[in-house]
């Protein structure tokens, strides 16, 4: 198994670079996508992306149980790729529908643990195939306003960093260019 990370900004390219990385893999291809089309501007996003792919990989639509997709669908002749790891940690986030305050302290759901830790328990196993993970980089602003969207910033910046320990290969895109940080050159 290999594991490659892509992480950057809103529209910096990490998706494409790791939809061509799939592509170029010659493996059959499962793209699973963890957005949730919450509104219409969402479900715009969502039909782009959709148009964008080659209609011969499979397509598993999963928002909360990402572990037990990669189980299921990892495999030597495949290549799963993941997009995208902060959409994922929303939806765990607001799995169980809670108003969080603006102000104080955070609690977020026990899915959210158990899910974060089933992902990098699967990470550590070893899966059978190789994955790909698509990752928004949201901590290189200012700080958020409100502590739910910091908990947000905090949250994905400890997922990018757990998930990049145990990749093989990390790459931090901007304006379309990778900077590979860890691992060989895409």
């Amino acid at each position: 198994m290999s594991c490659t990370l892509f992480f950057g900004g809103a529209r910096s390219g990490k998706s494409r670079l790791a939809e061509r990385l799939a592509q170029d893999s010659g493996k059959e291809v499962v793209y699973v996508a963890t957005a949730r089309a919450g509104d219409g501007e969402m479900a715009v996003r969502i039909a782009h992306h959709r148009s964008q792919r080659p209609g011969h990989w499979h397509t598993v639509e999963e928002e909360l149980a990402l572990a037990g997709v990669l189980r299921e669908w990892c495999a030597p002749q495949r290549l799963v790729l993941v997009d995208c790891l902060t959409l994922w940690l929303s939806n765990l986030m607001f799995s169980d529908g809670r108003a969080y305050p603006e102000v104080g302290e955070v609690a977020l759901p026990p899915r959210f643990h158990e899910e974060r830790a089933a992902l990098l328990n699967a990470l550590d196993a070893g899966l059978p195939g190789d994955v790909v993970f698509v990752s928004n980089e949201v901590g290189l602003g200012i700080v958020p306003w409100g502590a739910v969207s910091r908990s947000f910033v905090d949250e994905a910046g400890r997922l990018n960093q757990a998930v990049a320990a145990r990749a093989d290969r990390v790459v931090f895109v901007a304006a379309g260019l990778p900077l590979v940080l860890k691992g060989a050159q895409c």
